[in-house]
Formats: C-alpha cells, sequence, structure tokens
C-alpha cells in the first residue's frame, strides 16, 4: 500500500456505509489522481444507486453525474493538468501541507510519514507525488475504512483524517469552485466539499 496513489478501477459502491464510504474515497482519489477517461465518467453518470434519495450527498451527487453525462473524456483530463498540474505553478495545488495553519511543508510531511509508517504504509519509490497529495490521503482512508471496523479502526480512521483531511479539505475545495479554468472539477470539488464534511461530523459521533 503507498500513499501514493496509482489510478483505480472504481466501482460503484454498495452496502453497508463503511463499503459506501471507502467506495467514494477511491473515486475522489482516482478522480484527484489524474483526469477521468470514458469508462470513469460512465461510472459516474449511470443509473447506480450512489447515495440514498433525500440524504445530503443526493444533491452534490446528482450535479457530479449530469457534469459527468455532459463532460468530453479529452477535455474532462485536459481540465486536469489545467487546473491542478498547470505549467510552473498549477492553479489548484492538490497538496494538503498547503492549505493547514502549521508553519513548514517539511514539519507536516516528517509527521505524515512518520504516521503512514505506523499504519504499515509508506512511498513506493515508483511513486513521484509526495505522500501529502489529496489522491494518497484519500486511498490511506479507503484502505484504513477497508481494513475493518471496531473502535480501534475507528480511532485510526478519526485520527488520520483529523490530522491530514478535516482542516484543508475546505480551502482546497473552494479554491476548486474558485478556478477559472475548472468545469467538471467544480462538480467534482462540490462533492467532495460535501462527502468530506458528512465525514467530518459522522467521525465526531463514531
Amino acid at each position: 500500500m503507498s500513499a501514493t496513489v496509482t489510478p483505480l478501477d472504481f466501482q460503484p459502491p454498495e452496502v453497508p456505509e463503511d463499503r459506501a464510504r471507502a467506495g467514494y474515497y477511491a473515486l475522489l482519489a482516482r478522480l484527484f489522481y489524474a483526469g477521468p477517461d470514458a469508462q470513469l465518467l460512465e461510472a459516474i453518470a449511470g443509473p447506480g444507486e450512489m447515495v440514498a434519495d433525500g440524504g445530503p450527498l443526493a444533491g452534490p451527487w446528482a450535479a457530479l453525474a449530469a457534469s459527468a453525462r455532459a463532460a468530453n473524456p479529452e477535455s474532462a483530463h485536459l481540465e486536469y493538468d489545467e487546473v491542478f498540474v498547470g505549467t510552473g505553478k498549477a492553479e489548484v495545488t492538490p497538496y494538503a501541507s498547503n492549505y493547514l495553519a502549521e508553519t513548514g511543508r517539511e514539519k507536516i510531511l516528517v509527521r505524515l510519514r512518520q504516521d503512514l509508517a505506523s499504519l504499515g504504509l509508506g512511498r513506493t519509490e515508483a511513486a513521484l507525488e509526495p505522500e501529502d497529495h489529496v489522491a494518497g490521503l484519500f486511498e490511506v482512508m479507503r484502505h484504513l475504512i477497508s481494513e475493518g471496523s471496531g473502535d480501534v479502526a475507528l480511532q485510526k480512521q478519526r485520527q488520520f483524517f483529523s490530522r491530514y483531511i478535516e482542516s484543508s479539505f475546505p480551502r482546497f475545495c473552494t479554491a476548486i469552485s474558485a478556478s477559472s479554468k475548472a468545469d467538471f472539477y467544480k462538480s467534482v470539488g462540490a462533492f467532495a466539499q460535501a462527502f468530506l464534511v458528512v465525514e467530518s461530523e459522522g467521525l465526531k459521533v463514531f
């Protein structure tokens, strides 16, 4: 398991709840790792029951599905590069440490590497991205959820989410919504924001 993910083959998540949570993290990890291909857009746009009717994710998911139906795969892939890669400096940086209040990215990365090691995770030699890439953080959460349930597992999820995702995702998602180059990814950012708000509230009461 690497903290920096490779593109995942996304499959619509099923119940129970933890499987759905892991599926959403897998989807977000894939979308923030690289631009979507036609197969991924079709999976998002499909009729699968991704969220419960009337739930807090229903609206953001419907908007994301509509954007996926309207998106051209090549254009969406190019959009990812323009927003998150860019030439020189990306319009929206995908590295969580840039959105954390603490001073010094290296300090955050050192702690993150230590936390990953304590979880038995780490960056592979083939990985090009630093460990604080949001796709990697979402993949870690997917792994922690899939690893098992119970108080110990939830404590690991809560601690990792609190340290690296909860304090960084609002500014990250806001930056996406403000991007002049984002179109499809505005819907991705809006769904990510809605899902992570639900996660933040849910992990506090577990």
